[in-house]
């Protein structure tokens, strides 16, 4: 059981300080000043080649080069067993990761794009019929919405309708980031995800550090401590967060180093769910198969793994996720505590997991 501490606002929030509009840098920053990947003056907001399933690595590269030139992200947001799904997409930018993710959930799915850069949004809308035509779909499947992820409601995002809500480095730019992970949580259908990529510090920021406006839109100073994510989602009624990947990034500009001092970041992508009220138990489990790309062995997070036709057991929180979620289908479930325990670490720190995998790079 995690232990709940009280937060002050400045650790549960990761607030931008008062003296930066961070809304309207970041804006600046992204509609204006950057213009292609490679304008980046820190490696926070690149991803790193990730080990994808061939279908998933055929439709990254099915993208429009205007679309992927202005793409900033820092891990994977393509989680399995997508086909149908309707997805929201937190931060989509010029659309690469919504264009993936449209030809992922097919025809009969549904991708929404949610972002508040003018001249993002009209990059993405700019080649909606360009992958209708691509994938053979019959109508698009995917549209782009203005607006802020803190105020999604304002924006017209509706309660209950998701399936799964991504977001790729840019909760981390958020001033307000309870306010997004609790709208997140209105987002979702119950057995929902909320699965995502993005920047933490091994220590809470002071203010002084919050305040360089071009290291918060490089997506580095307005990150989470790791351990808060916890606290606001046990806050907030999500599960506990599940973390599937890390890796390190370095700074290498000098003055940016000897401004952060011995501040270490990271890139994680973390799973939490939207789960049901109701009593909850273990039980025994058994993979079928069936999602595409992990037919045979389906990692789960960065600790489990489950094979096919092997029968285990796993705890209360792991099998509320697995019955509720677009998971059930692919698993048989029964009472007891039959084979071994499909255990992880749940609140592992990304940091020694780096360490563990000896990974000096970001890995995403």
């Amino acid at each position: 059981m995690l232990t709940v501490i009280t937060l002050s606002k400045a650790m549960a929030d990761a607030a931008a300080p008062a003296t930066l509009d961070s809304e309207k840098a970041v804006k600046e920053y992204y509609g204006k000043i950057l213009t292609k990947s490679s304008d980046l003056k820190t490696g926070a907001c690149t991803s790193q080649p990730g080990k994808y399933p061939k279908f998933i690595r055929e439709a990254i590269g099915a993208v429009h080069q205007e679309v992927t030139d202005k793409y900033y992200g820092c891990g994977p947001v393509f989680p399995p067993a997508l086909r149908g799904s309707s997805v929201l997409d937190l931060g989509s930018g010029s659309g690469q990761d919504c264009y993936i993710l449209s030809k992922l959930v097919g025809q009969d799915g549904e991708v929404v794009g949610l972002d508040m850069t003018d001249e993002q949004l009209a990059v993405a809308n700019k080649y909606i019929d360009y992958h209708t035509q691509l994938y053979g779909y019959s109508k698009p499947n995917i549209s782009f919405v203005k607006g802020n992820m803190e105020l999604m409601q304002e924006a017209g995002i509706p309660s209950n309708k998701f399936d799964l809500i991504v977001s790729n480095c840019v909760i981390n730019l958020a001033k307000d980031k309870r306010a997004v992970l609790k709208e997140a949580y209105r987002a979702l259908k119950d057995g929902g995800e909320l699965y995502f990529s993005d920047v933490y510090a091994d220590k809470d920021l002071p203010a002084n550090i919050r305040e360089h406006e071009e290291l918060w839109c490089e997506c580095v100073v307005g990150a989470l401590w790791w351990r808060d994510l916890y606290r606001l989602a046990e806050e907030i009624g999500f599960s506990t967060p599940r973390m599937v990947t890390a890796g390190l990034f370095s700074i290498d500009d000098k003055s940016y180093k000897d401004f952060l001092g011995d501040a270490k970041f990271v890139s994680v992508t973390y799973s939490l769910f939207k789960l049901p009220e109701g009593e909850r138990s273990p039980c025994t489990i058994q993979y079928n198969g069936g999602i595409q790309g992990y037919e045979e062995d389906f990692k789960f997070d960065h600790g489990i793994t489950f094979k096919k036709g092997e029968e285990a057991h796993v705890k209360a929180g792991l099998a509320a996720v697995l019955k509720t979620s677009r998971y059930s289908q692919f698993f048989t479930f029964s009472d007891g505590e039959k084979g071994p325990c499909k255990c992880s670490k749940l609140d592992k720190d990304p940091f020694e997991l780096c360490a563990e995998q000896g990974n000096k790079k970001s890995c995403c």
